[in-house]
């Protein structure tokens, strides 16, 4: 799959004949949702022919545009500098009045004679992916605009995405493609989950043998409790790692589309590729341990916890350990120009903690209560580090609960209590919680035919509903709401076709939920208008993603006599929606709907209805059963 199409061929809607109606439509299609949009009479005819006038010194934002315009449109419009006695029909992208915008806001106004484009900086940027987005995409010599007004700025000034390349490694082009696709949908953090406990990412020059070894594990094909643990002699060729130069190269990239990145370091737990590589950082200082080639190494209880076969953690009571942490956080702070780093902090497992005499001796010594209380004294010593560097941390809810001294970020996974409590004790928080659609390595339905995935149910209805303001939060409280972030752990997703089946419709859910206000959210118009539009793109451009089945529902039981199949359209355009009445999956050889199909159910009897839906390039989603049941009592 090559991400990088959708930006060539993908970034227009499509055409529609102008008139108001279609301004409101076309806008009701835009991705995240605007602010405002006050719709007009009329359109501007845009062409090869049609200027750009610039009045702004945001050469790098100008040309990023122009780019993408003549690849979506195939125009080569002259680039000029304005002049205020101008009277040609002109695209218009200007600075003047931006001041007194909202930060990161734009606006942009259509009339019959010009497009008005104002913003800086962000602003700019994304006020131009607005209008990337009103460019319908054909090869006609001219494109009508309808007149319109958009005033917009987003909700959150944080809208992230992590990227988990521990587990599976991907690419600099491949994270190049992902950068892309957020910028078009206005997502400005990339979170780069970059050491755990199945590999090293990151060349940190003070300690070579984090990649040399630890960026390496055996193969292994699924990870789950039953993976085969290395084997001896069995060689690590599994895996891959970022230069310092390569980050470099992410970062300026990155920075072009004004996305800021986020490095994730993680620590004391989660460290086994690190202490694979230097043994000497954990308390067991076994030789012997190996890079985990998936979540073998780990005992899960029902109760949730779980028992570590080796040691994963790193020591917390040896000051050669803070003297490694400090060396590769002065590494990572200079290589990054983000203020915050991630340190991680969860699921520490402290079993080799409580078993080590040494280390009960330094919490008797330190007046530490339990092992709780000693990552506590770990996470303030790393954070008086990490803030030396001149950075602030963030970190995981369990952080939050072992009650550090210092400052700090919470990025929030687990939801409404813990943001509560957070917010009420000041701490800034971002808001990650995987029960709310926002693991996006979570099914996306309950039904059995979903790819293999962490678990968990996270369908893009969940993603899009989620409104972070908690009612208990009180104004006070909301302000230290920095904005929402989804996550993609990777244990089963290892390249990029699965990867954009999992991100993709809900990365645009996300997008609107951190962007759009709430007032102007609306999932039906979401869904029934805007999806539709973006789904077909990405079909074109040879995009995975997770096709809309007919029924939001995938097994159902109605008790009727007769029922009436109604679809008011394909999920999407051009799709072809095939369904059978014999309990038989379906597919392109069975029943076409083309028009309402009334199903009468003999009485005593019960018919399986099932339907798919299949795109114009072949993709399919999940079958949806309905069981029609007419062996008992109506429930009407």
């Amino acid at each position: 799959m090559y991400w990088k199409k959708y930006i060539a061929i993908g970034v227009a809607l499509l055409g529609f004949e102008v008139n108001n109606s279609t301004a409101q439509h076309m806008a009701s299609a835009l991705i995240p949702a605007p602010r405002t949009v006050q719709s007009d009479t009329g359109s501007f005819v845009f062409s090869a022919r049609t200027l750009i006038s610039i009045d702004v010194a945001e050469a790098r934002t100008v040309q990023f545009f122009t780019d993408h315009l003549r690849r979506s449109t195939r125009f080569d419009n002259k680039v000029v500098a304005h002049a205020d006695n101008s009277s040609q029909p002109e695209l218009l992208i200007t600075n003047k009045g931006a001041a007194q915008l909202p930060e990161e806001g734009y606006r942009l106004q259509v009339t019959s004679t010009r497009i008005t484009l104002t913003g800086k900086g962000a602003g700019l940027f994304y006020g131009m992916q607005t209008l990337l987005q009103l460019l319908p995409m054909q090869a006609k010599d001219t494109i009508l605009i309808p007149c319109m007004r958009i005033e917009d700025a987003p909700r959150f000034s944080y809208r992230g995405l992590m990227l988990d390349v521990s587990r599976h490694f991907f690419t600099v082009k491949e994270i190049k493609n992902l950068l892309d696709l957020m910028a078009a949908y206005k997502l400005n953090r990339f979170h780069w989950h970059l050491t755990d406990d199945q590999g090293w990412r990151l060349e940190i020059k003070r300690y070579p043998k984090l990649t040399e070894v630890g960026a390496w594990r055996v193969p292994r094909l699924e990870f789950g409790d039953k993976t085969l643990p290395p084997q001896p002699g069995e060689p690590a060729t599994d895996g891959g790692f970022y230069t310092q130069e390569e980050v470099k190269e992410i970062i300026r990239y990155a920075a072009g589309r004004h996305i800021e990145i986020l490095p994730e370091i993680d620590v004391p737990g989660h460290a086994m590729a690190a202490i694979a590589a230097y043994p000497e950082l954990c308390v067991t200082r076994n030789p012997h341990i190996k890079v985990n080639p998936g979540s073998s190494f780990a005992k899960w209880f029902s109760t949730g916890g779980f028992e570590m076969y080796v040691d994963n953690s790193l020591n917390p009571t040896d000051e050669k350990v803070y003297e490694f942490l400090n060396n590769v956080f002065e590494e990572v702070a200079a290589l990054f120009p983000y203020p915050y780093i991630h340190i991680g902090g969860d699921e520490c497992y402290k079993g080799f903690w409580e078993k080590d005499t040494a280390v009960l001796h330094f919490m008797k010594q330190h007046q530490l209560r339990d092992a709780h209380a000693l990552q506590g004294y770990f996470i303030s010593r790393l954070n008086k580090i990490i803030l030396s560097k001149h950075k602030k941390m963030i970190a995981w809810d369990e952080v939050a609960a072992s009650n550090p001294d210092g400052n700090f970020t919470v990025m929030n996974r687990f939801g409404e209590k813990g943001a509560i409590a957070q917010t009420r004790r000041g701490l800034d928080i971002i808001l990650a919680p995987g029960g709310n659609g926002f693991y996006f390595d979570y099914a996306q339905s309950l039904s059995d035919q979903e790819p293999s995935s962490h678990g968990g149910n996270a369908p893009v209805w969940k993603t899009y509903q989620y409104n972070p303001e908690y009612p208990a939060l009180s104004q006070t409280d909301k302000q230290h709401i920095l904005g929402v972030e989804a996550c993609l752990w990777t244990e089963h997703i290892p390249d990029v076709s699965k990867l954009q089946y999992m991100l993709l419709p809900r990365m645009l859910a996300l997008a609107e939920t951190g962007w759009s206000a709430e007032t102007v959210k609306s999932y039906p118009r979401f869904a029934g208008t805007a999806l539709p539009v973006h789904l077909l793109r990405f079909d074109k451009a040879g995009i995975n993603y997770r096709v809309p089945a007919v029924f939001d529902d995938v097994d159902t039981t109605i008790v009727t006599a007769t029922f009436k199949l109604t679809i008011a359209q394909p999920p999407v355009p051009g799709a072809k929606v095939y369904y059978t009445l014999n309990n038989r999956p379906p597919g392109d050889y069975d029943h076409l709907y083309t028009e309402p199909v009334t199903i009468c159910i003999p009485k005593g009897k019960a018919i399986t209805l099932k339907t798919i839906v299949i795109t114009p390039a072949g993709r399919r989603s999940i079958v949806t059963r309905t069981l029609l049941d007419n062996t008992k009592p109506s429930e009407n």
